[in-house]
């Protein structure tokens, strides 16, 4: 397939208002159909976006490789959980850390839907979910599918944090029908 705005043979594309873009050209699109037209309007030869291509294929392989490199030394790869604030690069429980002990307590002692639950904690439901199963909170870094050993305080003891895996297991089974 070639792109509609600089010509580039490429099999990785990226569609936007019906029409095949290249990685570069698509990422500068703009949303609108009118903008599309006029966007395309302005042709480019492909040789002159071939150092952005370059560039960017490096770079993102840089970063990730970097990125691996901060989690298996135990550091936070992205923003800090609920309970714990970033200082000087290292995890450090915050005042949030009883309300996530709290969460996990309450989950795992009460029965309440997930959705109650999280209205009773100022969280979205898909929130509720990701703070119960975020592993942070006993103490790991999980990056790139793999789990390294965090340098930070675990908030929640692997007892209650396997004990809510399982219930939270069972919440989200599909309901057989009858």
């Amino acid at each position: 397939m070639v792109c509609e705005k600089c010509g580039y043979k490429d099999a990785t594309y990226r569609k936007v208002a019906n029409k095949l873009l290249c990685r570069v050209c698509g990422k500068f699109a703009p949303s609108s159909e009118e903008e599309v037209s006029a966007y395309l309007s302005e042709k480019i030869d492909w040789k002159n976006l071939e150092p952005f291509r370059k560039y960017h294929e490096g770079n993102i392989e840089r970063k990730k490789e970097g990125m691996c490199k901060q989690a298996k030394s135990g550091l936070l790869v992205s923003r800090a959980p609920l309970g714990y604030e970033v200082i000087q690069g290292n995890l450090v429980p915050n005042e949030d850390a009883s309300k996530v002990h709290s969460l996990f307590k309450t989950f795992l002692n009460r029965n309440y839907s997930l959705s109650s639950l999280a209205k009773n904690f100022a969280l979205s439901t898909n929130g509720l979910k990701k703070v119960l199963s975020n592993r942070t909170y006993l103490g790991e870094i999980k990056f790139n599918g793999r789990i390294y050993k965090g340098h930070h305080k675990p908030l929640i003891s692997p007892e209650i944090f396997y004990a809510v895996q399982r219930k939270l297991k069972d919440y989200l089974r599909p309901r057989k029908k009858k």
